[in-house]
């Protein structure tokens, strides 16, 4: 027998169970009795009263048990798929209670998926807050503290007046950064930014970032070079604009936590459709549980990677947003002490 049944093969399993009852019955009561017994009698009142039967069991699962199942299993499949059944597409020939259990399942499996989900947007939304609250924190606190020592009196004072003053510009500009950063994600997040999609040389573009970050690079004594000499061009389908900041943000990061007289390599390898570029240094790198949450906002590696290097916290959120928008990856690679290699790709035209 099967593990689930029909409400017909149930009703005809119960009317067939009671018929062979009455059978039995009648032919124990003939023998009691020493009444003489004609089986096709006894057979006949047998399938007399499994007719009746079998209807009466078949009413009966159809009203008090299965369509209160189906019930079940309407609402059930009306939350997964946001439609109606309506009862009049019940099949009483198919096992009603399997499909119920499998929708059951199915629900409670999709469920369970949305309240991780939602348990890990909550935690993120709970570790964004507290990450901009403390980077818009720091500078305002600095603003604020420049500002009323200048009004106690030290406005007049010319040792310090002019470098508060300073100080207070450069934490203004922190901030305006952050902000501006932040109205970055949300557009590309939400879709209103638009990529202009041209077809450009990947050499050309890298040889005018370099130029720009070559003072940045200069006060470590860093090397910015190619990993070897490309005498072929490099064509790819993109927004040139943006990746030419996603560039100077990997090439200065690369300068930042790269390490004294250190260097920093670009390359380019051609992936049949695509063109692969990696950005790599030879500095502090790192750890492997790290990685992972690299491009999240506002992440910062404790004690290597901190505050005091810069930035807004957000530039490789940016960057993964921005490579994405072109329908390609980013991955990073690193080894504390060794240097850290970031590769993304671009559709070649």
């Amino acid at each position: 027998m099967k593990e689930n049944i029909t409400p017909k093969q149930l009703a005809l399993i119960a009317a067939v169970a009671i018929a062979a009852i009455v059978f039995l019955v009648q032919l124990l009561f003939a023998r009691i009795s020493n009444f003489s017994t004609n089986l096709g009698h006894c057979l006949g009142i047998a399938a007399t009263i499994s007719i009746p039967t079998y209807f009466i069991v078949f009413f009966l699962l159809k009203n008090y048990i299965y369509r209160k199942i189906k019930l079940i299993y309407k609402s059930i499949h009306r939350e997964k798929t946001n439609t109606s059944l309506k009862m009049e597409t019940m099949d009483y020939g198919k096992d009603i209670i399997e499909e119920a259990e499998k929708e059951v399942k199915e629900w409670a499996s999709q469920q369970q998926k949305e309240i991780d989900n939602l348990k890990s947007l909550e935690e993120y939304r709970r570790n964004f807050i507290g990450d901009i609250s403390h980077e818009l924190k720091t500078p305002l606190f600095n603003i604020q503290g420049y500002i009323h020592t200048l009004l106690d009196g030290a406005l007049y004072d010319e040792k310090i007046n002019l470098e508060y003053l300073k100080r207070a510009a450069t934490n203004a500009e922190r901030l305006h950064l952050i902000v501006e950063d932040l109205e970055v994600i949300s557009r590309m997040e939400s879709g209103e930014s638009s990529l202009y999609i041209e077809r450009f040389n990947l050499i050309k573009l890298t040889n005018e970032v370099m130029d720009e970050t070559e003072m940045i690079a200069k006060k470590k004594k860093i090397s910015i070079r190619y990993k070897e000499d490309y005498t072929r061009s490099f064509e790819v389908q993109a927004d040139r604009e943006s990746i030419r900041q996603i560039l100077v943000n990997l090439i200065v990061n690369s300068i930042k936590y790269g390490k004294e007289s250190g260097t920093t390599q670009i390359g380019f390898y051609d992936m049949d459709e695509y063109i692969l570029v990696e950005v790599a240094d030879d500095g502090i790198g790192i750890e492997k549980k790290h990685l992972s949450h690299i491009f999240d906002r506002f992440y910062r590696v404790e004690k290597s990677r901190n505050r005091s290097k810069g930035g807004s916290g957000l530039g490789l959120s940016i960057v993964k947003h921005v490579i994405e928008a072109h329908g390609t990856t980013i991955n990073v690679r690193s080894n504390p002490g060794v240097g850290t290699n970031f590769g993304f790709t671009l559709k070649k035209p």
